[in-house]
């Protein structure tokens, strides 16, 4: 095994996955400090500050974490995982040891150095997220059949916004799944799947399953 630079993490532990299509599976969660965008219902500020110093994590470190939860199945997130250029090599070497990776990211930075058997998952920002502005468009074309595609949405103008970008790039056909969720006590579960169903997309909704076992507040879940 290889020895990577290391990466600054805010919290990195072991629970099941919450949302997309792997909802429900053990995963060890990799979360990086600092992201660059401030989204309105962001879900995890202590994560967003480049400035704060977290954790040093190295691919051995990631690698031994894993094997001592017996977990195959390990995903970058944050912040923004993109924004530290050692992520990359990282997401690399765990793929080349057989773990299943994946990487959600803001949509704000290039995906193109992702390897081809990683899982990006694509958080596309709605325009009340206050963020769409910073969308990196060249990334709806550099998606693979395995990728995923998310919206977060705060209202019927984000779902409207959301299901455009989804006929805009055939996302429906494109990507593993095209995923749509609410931002949490914000907009009505069943008004998302009422305009879901109205339309007849092909899109999974989904709830974000971790803010129901515990405590929408809890860390490290």
């Amino acid at each position: 095994m290889s020895t990577s630079t290391s990466i600054n993490v805010s919290e990195m532990f072991y629970s099941i996955q919450g949302e997309g299509t792997r909802a429900g599976m053990p995963c060890v969660f990799v979360r990086l400090q600092g992201c660059k965008l401030r989204c309105t219902w962001c879900d995890t500020p202590y994560a967003l500050d480049h400035r704060v110093k977290g954790l040093d994590v190295s691919v051995e470190d990631v690698v031994a974490y894993a094997r001592e939860n017996r977990c195959s199945f390990v995903e970058f997130t944050g912040g923004e995982p993109l924004e530290q250029v050692n992520v990359f090599p990282m997401i690399r070497e765990l793929c080349d040891q057989g773990f299943l990776v994946a990487i959600e990211t803001g949509g704000h930075v290039s995906i193109a150095d992702v390897d081809d058997r990683a899982i990006a998952i694509i958080d596309v920002k709605c325009p009340d997220s206050k963020m769409s502005s910073l969308n990196y468009p060249e990334n709806m074309k550099l998606l693979r059949t395995h990728d995923e595609v998310k919206f977060v949405i705060a209202s019927r103008n984000d779902y409207e916004f959301a299901r455009q970008m989804i006929i805009d790039h055939a996302l429906e056909s494109r990507v593993a799944a095209v995923l749509m969720s609410c931002v949490f006590n914000t907009v009505e579960f069943v008004d998302l799947v009422t305009w879901i169903l109205e339309d007849k997309l092909n899109v999974r909704f989904q709830l974000q399953m971790h803010k129901f076992v515990w405590s929408p507040e809890t860390r490290g879940v």
